[in-house]
């Protein structure tokens, strides 16, 4: 199911035309967390994109769960998220 879920959510966080995506799958840490006894993975983002200029880092997560959607309420346990703009890195 995560490689699936990792497959999903890379599609979601597509519209906001990332420069640089990359996931991992931390589910395996996790085992035994309640999250992980529902089925709720964790998951680890680091994402370069133009939407993230000018925000401060509230913003950027409030973007990321927005492209990830119904992603957050079920799939998705746990998401660390490391949102830059291009200029930052």
């Amino acid at each position: 199911m995560s490689a699936a879920t990792v497959d999903l959510l890379r599609q979601r966080l597509a519209v906001l035309q990332p420069q640089a995506l990359e996931i991992e799958d931390e589910s395996h840490r996790h085992v035994g967390h309640a999250g992980a006894r529902d089925g709720g993975g964790h998951y680890k983002i680091t994402i370069v994109a133009a939407a993230f200029a000018g925000q401060n880092t509230v913003g950027r997560h409030r973007i990321v769960y927005d492209a990830a959607g119904d992603l957050m309420s079920g799939r998705i346990h746990a998401l660390s998220i490391r949102a830059f703009s291009p200029e930052e890195v």
